[in-house]
């Protein structure tokens, strides 16, 4: 870090030393995905001039990533809108036209499994036979109920018997398992099909928990996700549509892309000694690596405030830039959080929301898309679940690398054919689609055409002459697709996640007049109380806030729940700063 540079505002710019006169404060906002444009885009309408968008990648959208190919658009990350009534991605959408030419088939009705749409599911085994029709819904029916009876855990404070280990996966096969066995009504062959099948609609179920398995995901904890009511819906331009709308009302100035953040340096004014002791920093001196409280002596000047003046945070960027602020939202992925957070923020996390971020869950989920010339399926055909005979008795959904692809649970037909070609869309989740991610195209197309004519009992089925995939486990910028609760975690850990920094109801609280105010720091009667260490003064509140997908309690996962959050943390500063802005300055 030996060249690192401060960029805090120019002593040679007025317009930014007027601001910070008169009080305007400095959001920096890590993460240009649904959460952090949603934050930017509010405080920016709320008269917030001083914001600014960090986003590691070189293009917006985070989790959301539309691929177009020919007159198609492919979503390797977030496709449908769940749920319309009061969905504020849905109403963004409807209102600019995005669902005008969204398909029936591309518009569900009740719970989605990952696609829905018109026609037939088939089910093949690994042995080139097709599940006969009632059998697929006479399973359907009970997985369904069983389903229905995770819910009921967390809704109806039913407890979790020790047999169950807590896990959706353990009590959903067994109690599966135990109602196909005492049917008596069922020759063995069926039994044996519908055991089989428990194995195949749980991979499913992995796939849209983002976890590697089913059994690492809270039984207690499954219900408190709530689902929007209303149809859902995929939009044919893409989603990023959504993004790019939602950054539309962003000057472009505020987003700077290709910028990735090292380390948050927070409650800097209040960590740093006080006393005759202080050396100021030395001209090109600018080492922030002093310790847990990244102390290393007064910060540069030249960033247009008095010279008793602290910045509470500081942004240390990879590219060595260090961007003072007051308050940081930080949007990056629950993944990121537990591959970096002892380094990513000094001072270092408090232990709770450290213990939160390590029981919350979040897993790779994968789409594999492939495009033929003609299609081998019907016409009828919505998907080909891949059903594997010999797993009837198993009680892991975990494989040995070699044998990665057996956690594919099918491929999803896309409709409508004018639009899209045809394509086939598969799923995999888990540590299997890490493996994956490290396969190169060709040998990833040459064993899904290899499973697709095993179980179709078509030899003569053509290699792909396309495909795309996604590979959001392996991205630095994301390690992993979205967060579930996981076994020994609840929605409390996710509300300790989100919770801001410093935690100042913990401290003991006093009026603002018990310490100098700060110019730049004009809060309204409700946070003008400063919450004061006795060792330490003044400390600076919601230094650091908290946004994303998994900071969402009821909608953890989604993209409605990480825009809603965004919004969330832009409401606490604008609460914050309320009278500073109803005073016009």
């Amino acid at each position: 870090m030996q060249s690192c540079e401060s960029s805090g505002d120019s002593a040679n710019d007025p317009l930014s030393r007027g601001l910070r006169r008169r009080g305007q404060p400095r959001v920096v906002v890590i993460g240009a995905g649904l959460a952090g444009l949603a934050a930017a885009k509010a405080l920016l309408e709320q008269g917030f001039t001083d914001v600014t968008v960090l986003e590691a990648s070189t293009c917006i959208g985070g989790r959301v990533q539309s691929v177009k190919l020919g007159h198609a658009t492919f979503e390797l990350g977030a496709t449908w809108i769940h749920g319309s009534h009061g969905n504020p991605i849905y109403h963004l959408a409807e209102a600019n036209g995005l669902l005008e030419e969204t398909t029936d088939g591309e518009r569900s009705v009740g719970r989605i499994s990952l696609y829905s749409k018109n026609g037939v599911a088939c089910y093949l085994t690994n042995r080139g036979h097709r599940i006969p029709k009632d059998v697929v819904e006479e399973f359907s029916d009970l997985y369904n109920e069983v389903y229905n009876l995770t819910q009921e855990f967390f809704r109806h404070g039913k407890p979790v018997n020790a047999e169950s280990q807590n896990s959706v996966g353990v009590f959903t096969r067994e109690e599966v398992r135990n109602r196909i066995r005492d049917d008596p009504d069922d020759p063995e062959a069926t039994k044996c099909l519908k055991l089989a099948m428990i194995q195949q609609y749980l991979k499913v179920e992995s796939c849209e928990s983002s976890s590697h398995s089913m059994d690492d995901v809270s039984l207690s904890a499954f219900g408190e996700w709530t689902e929007i009511p209303g149809a859902h819906h995929i939009i044919p331009s893409g989603f990023i549509r959504v993004v790019e709308l939602l950054a539309e009302g962003i000057p472009a100035h505020v987003i700077q892309l290709g910028k990735p953040v090292r380390c948050v340096h927070w409650d800097q004014a209040s960590a740093r000694p006080r006393g005759p002791e202080i050396e100021p920093w030395g001209e090109g001196d600018h080492n922030l690596d002093a310790g847990e409280g990244g102390q290393g002596g007064e910060e540069p000047r030249g960033d247009g405030r008095d010279e008793d003046e602290q910045w509470p945070v500081l942004v240390e960027c990879e590219d060595c830039e260090v961007i003072p602020a007051d308050h940081v939202i930080v949007t990056v992925s629950l993944g990121v959080l537990k591959r970096q957070y002892t380094s990513f923020f000094r001072p270092g996390l408090p232990t709770e929301k450290v213990a939160a971020i390590h029981r919350l869950g979040i897993g790779t989920t994968d789409k594999i898309f492939l495009e033929f010339e003609e299609p081998f399926w019907g016409p009828e055909c919505n998907s080909i679940q891949f059903v594997w005979e010999d797993e009837a008795e198993s009680g892991t959904l975990t494989y040995p690398p070699e044998l990665w692809y057996r956690k594919i649970c099918g491929f999803d037909v896309l409709y409508p054919p004018e639009r899209y070609g045809h394509v086939l869309s598969g799923w995999i989740c888990g540590e299997e689609a890490l493996v994956m991610e490290k396969c190169d195209d060709e040998a990833v197309a040459e064993i899904c055409t290899e499973m697709l004519r095993q179980f179709t009992g078509n030899p003569n089925i053509p290699k792909p002459r396309r495909i795309l995939r996604s590979a959001w486990g392996s991205n630095p910028y994301f390690r992993g697709s979205y967060s579930y609760t996981q076994v020994g975690s609840s929605g409390a850990d996710v509300e300790k996640l989100a919770k801001p920094l410093p935690y100042t109801e913990s401290s003991k609280l006093a009026q603002g007049s018990s310490s100098k105010q700060q110019p730049g720091h004009l809060l309204s009667s409700k946070c003008s109380e400063q919450s004061l260490d006795p060792n330490r003064g003044s400390i600076k509140p919601m230094q650091v806030l908290f946004s994303g997908e998994a900071t969402h309690r009821k909608y953890y996962s989604t993209t409605h729940g990480a825009l809603l959050s965004g919004q969330r943390e832009a409401a606490r500063l604008i609460e914050m700063y309320q009278d500073l802005f109803q005073q016009g300055t």
